[in-house]
């Protein structure tokens, strides 16, 4: 066979190929399918090993920016005006973290800001929002390990987290000097001999958005709540925290009951 039959029997095998596989594939291709693969492999996904999946982790510096954004500025205004959306029986120092984060990766529309009672502060969070999650409002981890799908089912994956939960398991250790806290970081106190509920859990705002006083220092909290008292929403400055008459609350390095500053896995 000559080179220029050979080419005319290529070119003609290539063309029944292609149509073969034309007209084995459907008319209709939808131009989602690899958005679709993509989101499956990544909520089955943990590449850190921290017990979170991928999917619910902030990649870009800007939703991480606009997250923190969110969740201080909801943390703070509690302390102006308890959200009716705040569930009156969440409300505890973890509580005031559950909510802030839930609320900060929510859709912002105008629905929203009906319930609401604050203004605009960001862009919203664009990679995860409760509504688009394949994980729902699971957002805290409650056990050791890496993720697996099934941690959905069992459990390991939850709507709640007590102040103890969010510290072992939804936030890493960053620092016990307050130079290395960023906003939205968490500060966390333990204290043994309390039987119920041992760790506290405050929220640093960094430079306040209402009456900041020029100052960077600033933590919001809810003091928990007790048999005969609901507790109540607090603002104060770490400054101010240092000179706590209860030397267990000072947020100092030489209080052994002052753990540090933890970040959110989330935004690791």
């Amino acid at each position: 066979m000559s080179n220029r039959q050979s080419q005319i029997l290529a070119v003609a095998l290539c063309a029944l190929f292609q149509a073969g596989c034309q007209s084995a594939q459907p008319t209709h291709v939808a131009t989602d399918v690899p958005a679709k693969v993509e989101k499956i492999v990544a909520v089955n996904e943990d590449s850190d090993a921290d017990g979170l999946p991928d999917a619910v982790e902030l990649h870009s510096f800007a939703d991480r920016a606009n997250f923190r954004k969110w969740f201080t500025a909801l943390a703070e205004q509690q302390f102006y005006e308890l959200s009716p959306q705040w569930n009156d029986t969440q409300r505890d120092c973890a509580g005031l973290v559950r909510f802030a984060m839930r609320e900060a990766l929510r859709t912002h529309d105008r629905q929203w800001f009906q319930g609401m009672n604050i203004e605009v502060v960001a862009p919203d969070v664009k990679a995860f929002s409760l509504e688009r999650s394949l994980v729902g409002e699971k957002l805290f981890r409650t056990d050791y390990g890496a993720f697996a799908e099934s941690d959905l089912r069992d459990g390991k994956l939850s709507e709640f987290a007590d102040a103890r939960t969010l510290k072992n398991y939804n936030a890493a250790f960053i620092s016990r000097d307050r130079r290395q806290a960023q906003a939205g970081d968490l500060l966390f106190y333990h204290q043994p001999w309390v039987q119920k509920y041992p760790y506290h859990v405050m929220i640093f705002l960094g430079a306040a958005r209402q009456a900041s006083a020029g100052a960077a220092d600033w933590v919001v909290y809810h003091t928990g709540t007790s048999a005969n008292d609901k507790g109540e929403v607090r603002k104060a400055r770490l400054v101010v925290l240092d000179q706590h008459p209860d030397r267990r609350w000072r947020p100092q390095e030489s209080n052994k009951h002052f753990l540090g500053f933890y970040r959110l896995k989330m935004l690791e």
